[in-house]
């Protein structure tokens, strides 16, 4: 882990108050979490069932901070920039590790800009179709694209967004050749492949689930690595032909790099609590959202697999925000 930048081992000595005091008495005061998102989301819910427990737990709020904008690069800019004290922190996304290659300006890096401190859990999207498509599997799907190179059209909520990223994998794993439809958000997307305009789309499985139900929607195969509650009898992609297929949205908590380990630490061990309690696990599994946990290392070796692999796929793909 980096060393704490000088000026605020400074600040902290003129204060009076040694680092090693400061970590010890944290949180002090008010703990700001930072989103890239709005409000309603689902990292929006990770962060206040969360950020609940957190300040019942410590005494001290956890006041969430919703920034969306430019992907959540805005909300990550300003966390990366803030004092490594523990006080201002991100819940990062899978988008940030796509970002990482997408965008070509950043005036962050993911990976030297922020310690982790725990994955807090992970998210599937789910491959569907049109009732009236005559795909009823996944292979019944790649077999379609094959006999029809180039014709298929998959939608996503943006250049660059899971959705899009899985599509990609989807199609390089498979072996198809198929179009991507941009749209400017999910719900349009899934609106156009209701009414037959496109022919597929991962989609966020949470959102998808009331058209699956009501049949205006085929579900295929999820793409985490277990199948999901929300839709008990849907395989994997891996399940459905395609070994090792993942493509999951992951929500961890970050802070800027420099911040004190036992900082880290206390912020792992009250979430890690958090999260082991029956009643957050209910909450979040209502929302298609898998508890995680686990150690700083282990997010980081996490993030670091999940930049590797989103990076080589945007690259592949031509893709970029900028």
């Amino acid at each position: 882990m980096a060393a704490a930048p000088v000026r605020w081992v400074v600040a902290a000595c003129i204060a009076g108050l040694p680092v090693a005091a400061l970590a010890a008495d944290y949180p002090a005061h008010p703990v700001h979490v930072l989103l890239g998102f709005p409000a309603g989301s689902g990292i929006d819910i990770m962060a206040r069932t969360v950020g609940q427990r957190f300040a019942e737990a410590t005494g001290q709020p956890f006041v969430i901070e919703n920034r969306p904008g430019a992907g959540s690069n805005l909300a990550t800019a300003v966390v990366a920039q803030a004092a490594p004290d523990g006080y201002t922190i991100l819940l990062a996304t899978v988008a940030n590790a796509i970002n990482a290659t997408l965008y070509r300006n950043l005036q962050f890096d993911l990976l030297r800009d922020f310690s982790p401190v725990i994955l807090t859990g992970s998210a599937s999207n789910v491959l569907v179709v049109n009732p009236s498509s005559p795909a009823h599997t996944v292979q019944d799907l790649v077999a379609l694209a094959k006999a029809k190179p180039g014709k298929l059209t998959f939608g996503s909520s943006g250049v660059g967004s899971l959705p899009h990223m899985a599509g990609e994998l989807f199609r390089r794993r498979a072996g198809i050749e198929v179009v991507h439809v941009p749209y400017k958000g999910g719900p349009q997307a899934t609106s156009d492949l209701v009414s037959g305009q496109i022919d597929y789309l991962f989609a966020i499985t949470s959102t998808a689930l009331p058209h699956i139900e009501a049949g205006r929607l085929r579900a295929l195969a999820v793409t985490s690595k277990e199948r999901t509650p929300l839709l008990p009898d849907v395989p994997t992609m891996s399940e459905a032909g395609l070994s090792g297929f993942e493509a999951v949205t992951w929500f961890g908590f970050v802070v800027p790099a420099g911040t004190a380990r036992d900082i880290i630490d206390r912020l792992n061990a009250e979430i890690g609590k958090t999260l082991a309690t029956p009643e957050v696990g209910r909450k979040l599994a209502a929302q298609g959202i898998d508890v995680a946990g686990g150690t700083p290392e282990q997010l980081g070796a996490y993030m670091r697999e999940e930049v590797a692999k989103w990076g080589s796929l945007v690259k592949e793909s031509g893709a970029t925000a900028d």
